[in-house]
């Protein structure tokens, strides 16, 4: 009976021992990918690639004369909207709501974010004008917490010493994705949630998912 009770408290302690260090493997395993991750994909390069990208085309239109208003909406489209977190955005500006929205709902509001989204970015990018030389880089004061990042990129155009700012603000969960934008001090998202804040305290959530779904039927 010793000998069967030694054996099982050896195999107990051995297969602790072993879940330990296969814990502290995946731990370190972790450590390592999120490391490499780091050095592969860092979120200043994402943020430098999305914006020089969607410059780079809205110059092409200027230069071809096509930078109309429905082209650059179709560029934001194309070259921004793969790039961007939708549902974080939405949950930032429904704080507080989002939970007693149902499918139906938050399927309104999705569609509408998507909608001003698209005529807020076209309303940013019309205001470059002469791109015939464009030098933006990443401000080097990155701001990070777990998977998320505040990154700052400086923008000049030809031989004009005035730098534009323009923040994004970035979460990462396969690849780094753009939920907010911050042009001329304002956030897009922050908008968004006084906006839909102050008409639900006025009238109520259910007001509000009915005045948003009248305003997609009428586009």
């Amino acid at each position: 009976m010793k000998k069967i009770i030694t054996i099982v408290a050896i195999f107990f302690i051995n297969s602790t021992f072993a879940a330990s260090s296969n814990t502290e493997k995946d731990n370190t395993t972790n450590e390592v990918a999120q490391s490499v991750i780091e050095i592969i994909d860092p979120p200043g390069a994402a943020a430098l690639t999305i914006i020089v990208d969607s410059l780079s085309s809205l110059k092409e239109l200027k230069k071809h004369n096509q930078s109309t208003i429905e082209n650059i909406k179709a560029l934001i489209n194309v070259k921004l909207f793969p790039h961007l977190d939708i549902n974080t955005a939405l949950k930032i500006s429904l704080k507080g709501y989002w939970e007693d929205l149902d499918f139906k709902q938050r399927q309104v509001f999705y569609k509408y974010i998507v909608q001003s989204l698209v005529n807020d970015y076209a309303a940013i990018l019309v205001t470059y004008d002469n791109l015939d030389s464009i030098n933006v880089s990443v401000d080097p004061e990155i701001v990070r917490k777990d998977n998320r990042a505040l990154v700052k990129l400086r923008i000049t155009f030809n031989d004009d010493p005035k730098v534009t700012i323009v923040s994004l603000k970035m979460i990462r969960s396969n690849r780094w994705k753009v939920y907010d934008v911050v042009f001329s001090g304002v956030s897009l998202v922050k908008n968004y949630r006084s906006q839909f804040k102050s008409y639900i305290r006025r009238n109520g959530l259910e007001a509000l998912v009915e005045k948003i779904s009248n305003k997609l039927d009428n586009v």
